[in-house]
C-alpha cells in the first residue's frame, strides 16, 4: 500500500465531513494506522470490542449476522467508505456483528487510543468531535434507509438502487450475498436480474 496516497484518499474522505489545514491534517495524519484484509478476512466478529475505526482506500466489504447458523447480509461498504462496528467502538462493548472482506482490501484504522488522542488534543478537538457526530448521522441515515427500503420497496426497487451504485460495483459481490441482502433466495434474483435484462433490451 502507498501509505502516501491513502493518506491523500483519506483527508479526502474526511473532508465530506470535515476540512482540516495542512497543519491540522499533519497532527491527524501521525496517528493512523494500515492494514490490508486478505479476501475472506475479518476485520470484525461479534462479541468481541471493536476498538478500531477503518476507512477503506480500495476493496469492499460485507457486514452480516449469524443467527441460529444462517448469514444474514446487512450492507456492504466500498472505497473510501468508513467501516466500524460502531456501538461497539462508540461504548466498548462487545458487538453484535461481523466485517467480512470480499476481495483483498487496504484501510486506514484509527484505534480508540488514536481516536482519544486526536479528541484531546486542543488544536483538533472540535473539528474530531464535529467529525465524529456528522459520521454517526451519516450512517444513520443510511440505515435508516435500509429499514425504510424493506418496508416501501419491492425487492427488485431494492436490486434498481444497487444496481445504480455501479454495475462494477454489483459485479465485485458473490450472488448468494446480494439474495441474502435483498432478502430473497438465490432464485429469485436470478428472476429479478432476467426480468431487469429483458427490460433493459425492449428500451
Amino acid at each position: 500500500m502507498d501509505t502516501q496516497i491513502a493518506n491523500q484518499k483519506f483527508r479526502a474522505g474526511m473532508a465530506r465531513f470535515v476540512d482540516f489545514t495542512d497543519e491540522e491534517w499533519q497532527i491527524c495524519s501521525q496517528h493512523v494506522g494500515y492494514l490490508t484484509l486478505k479476501k475472506k478476512e475479518y476485520f470484525t466478529v461479534a462479541e468481541k470490542i471493536e476498538d478500531r475505526l477503518g476507512f477503506i482506500i480500495n476493496g469492499s466489504v460485507r457486514f452480516f449476522y449469524i443467527k441460529d447458523g444462517t448469514e444474514f447480509t446487512g450492507y456492504f461498504c466500498f472505497d473510501h467508505e468508513f467501516i466500524s462496528s460502531y456501538k461497539s467502538f462508540l461504548k466498548h462493548e462487545p458487538g453484535i456483528n461481523y466485517i467480512q472482506a470480499l476481495e483483498d482490501t487496504d484501510l486506514i484504522v484509527v484505534t480508540r487510543k488514536q481516536w482519544e488522542t486526536l479528541l484531546a488534543n486542543p488544536q483538533l478537538a472540535y473539528k474530531m468531535e464535529r467529525f465524529g457526530r456528522l459520521l454517526a448521522e451519516h450512517y444513520l441515515c443510511c440505515y435508516e434507509d435500509r429499514i425504510a427500503s424493506f418496508v416501501t420497496q419491492t425487492p427488485e426497487e431494492r436490486y434498481l438502487k444497487l444496481l445504480s451504485t455501479g454495475k462494477d460495483i454489483i459485479q465485485r459481490i458473490p450472488q448468494h450475498y446480494i439474495a441474502h441482502f435483498l432478502g430473497v433466495t438465490h432464485v429469485s434474483l436470478s428472476r429479478i436480474r432476467k426480468r431487469i435484462l429483458v427490460g433493459e433490451k425492449s428500451l
